[in-house]
């Protein structure tokens, strides 16, 4: 950040102590998780095969979108936008061109956009669906909106000519010749219930209005902190400015003085010293005695509670925005119970904003699907095998394969409701190992089984860990009966034996490893 822009400094120090970007970073790490997971679960109660086939089928083109659009990374990007300019804004459309598989064309693309670039219709609400229009402005290059315009058959698209404000900025990094603002209206069509859109510029149409066919806009805005009868929010930095510039002024004026005053300076007779020599072990010449032909005097020096108020300025701003020397890691992890119990603690005020997150992803995987029920039609997809195949091969005495790839009609989607669920995992820093262990005195306590403790296992910790559980349960379904007075426990079954001899689950595990 350029906090000292625009300030005439006269030859002065500028230091910048950056603690605000630390907190924004901080905060917006600890709400955007890395392991989201979205998962589509059917509000129709009576469910049949197929419409849990269509659920499957959903899930994987979710974790294909979640993969292809680099969701993780765009909701950091996303929080952050609205962490620093008080608003994030996703937009995703439908790319027909876009090769998704081997004879399978057409996916969305999701992009985060600058909350000064997306204009409500209604400034006083801050609810995307309830607005009359919205109007979203992009800066291309005029040769691209020209070509644009050209295959979209506009008579008058030569007409399209650069915007000249944009040749005239201050900032040299702005500057940019021949590019055109492109201006993208969409509104919902009272006689169709779907979104309409329209491409313009300020001389000449671009694309003539056409119809999305999908029933809400694709658009999903976050606020950081709502402001009443306002689109726009608060952003995480509004209320703490004021203190970063107390901090880098107060540091500009102590490295001034320190400059000016933190060596001695010397008094000389000008009657008996000619020229003063500073360097180490130069020869200073004196006419007569010098004993008083030259005098170091002191300095002023800086009050010690100056440093003791600046670190106290910091430290305060941090702990009201949750981000105290625990959360930030400065803190020796002596007690591992403590440490996560203080960790909670101050990420409380973070809890409201991390639930908008989630709300907003949610809302991005709905249009997803809106988009799905409405371009994809019939086309290839890849889920994993049915049950009833399992069932099929293991009958055979043949090897499953994991994955196979079907015809499905998106089409049959807009039959049903779905509601969207989405699943994140925790970023804390012992959350895994904590899992695992909980995890493990499950399992010898015998409350799980071993299938059920692979399932729950944190990823990347066992290597093939989905062919481990297969082959266990293949284990499971081939053995013979016990006989009745062989039957074993839940317990004895459960738990792996530790002594000296070999229990049945003990085998399989062995076997799998």
């Amino acid at each position: 950040m350029k906090q000292w822009e625009g300030v005439k400094a006269n030859g002065n120090v500028t230091p910048v102590f950056n603690f605000i970007k630390r907190i924004v970073m901080f905060d917006v790490a600890h709400i955007a998780a890395d392991n989201l997971k979205v998962n589509a679960t059917s509000m129709d109660l009576a469910e049949d095969d197929e419409l849990l086939h269509a659920v499957d089928v959903i899930n994987a083109e979710f974790h294909r979108l979640m993969e292809q659009n680099d969701i993780p990374y765009l909701q950091k990007a996303f929080a952050r936008n609205a962490a620093v300019d008080k608003d994030g804004c996703l937009y995703t459309y439908y790319d027909a061109d876009a090769e998704v598989a081997p004879h399978v064309k057409g996916t969305m693309r999701t992009e985060v956009l600058d909350n000064t670039d997306v204009f409500f219709g209604n400034p006083m609400d801050n609810a995307v669906g309830r607005q009359p229009y919205i109007l979203i402005r992009s800066l291309l290059p005029t040769r691209e909106v020209m070509i644009r315009a050209k295959n979209n058959e506009v008579e008058n698209w030569e007409d399209i000519k650069p915007d000249n404000e944009y040749m005239d900025v201050v900032d040299q990094a702005k500057i940019c010749d021949d590019m055109t603002t492109l201006l993208l209206c969409l509104w919902k069509n009272a006689e169709t219930g779907t979104i309409w859109a329209y491409e313009c510029t300020k001389d000449c149409e671009v694309k003539e209005a056409w119809d999305l066919k999908i029933a809400d806009y694709p658009i999903v805005w976050l606020n950081w902190d709502y402001v009443k009868n306002c689109y726009h929010g608060t952003s995480l930095v509004d209320g703490i400015l004021n203190n970063q510039i107390f901090v880098n002024r107060a540091w500009a004026s102590s490295m001034t003085s320190i400059n000016r005053t933190a060596f001695p300076k010397f008094a000389i007779d000008g009657t008996r010293i000619a020229s003063l020599d500073n360097r180490v072990g130069g020869v200073v010449k004196v006419q007569g005695d010098p004993t008083n032909a030259i005098k170091a005097v002191d300095t002023g020096h800086i009050d010690p509670q100056v440093a003791q108020y600046l670190q106290m300025a910091v430290e305060e701003t941090e702990k009201c925005l949750g981000a105290t020397s625990v959360a930030l890691g400065d803190t020796r992890p002596d007690n591992t119970s403590a440490i996560i119990a203080l960790q909670r603690a101050a990420s409380t005020p973070l809890e409201l904003t991390k639930q908008n997150l989630r709300k907003a992803i949610e809302d991005l995987f709905r249009i997803y699907l809106d988009f799905m029920s409405v371009y994809y039609g019939k086309r290839e997809v890849t889920v994993g095998m049915p049950e009833k195949a399992m069932q099929a091969y293991q009958f055979a005495g043949m090897e499953a394969p994991k994955l196979t790839r079907q015809l499905f009609d998106f089409d049959t989607l807009r039959q049903h409701s779905y509601r969207v669920k989405l699943d994140v995992g925790e970023t804390g820093i012992y959350s895994e190992s904590n899992t695992i262990t909980t995890l493990n005195n499950l399992f010898q306590m015998g409350a799980i089984n071993a299938v059920q403790l692979l399932r729950r296992m944190p990823k990347g910790h066992i290597p093939d860990v989905e062919g481990l559980i297969q082959e266990l349960e293949m284990a499971s379904q081939m053995a013979p009966a016990a006989a009745p007075e062989e039957e074993q426990t839940v317990d004895e079954m459960a738990v792996p034996n530790t002594g000296g001899g070999y229990g049945a689950l003990q085998r399989k595990l062995n076997e799998g490893v």
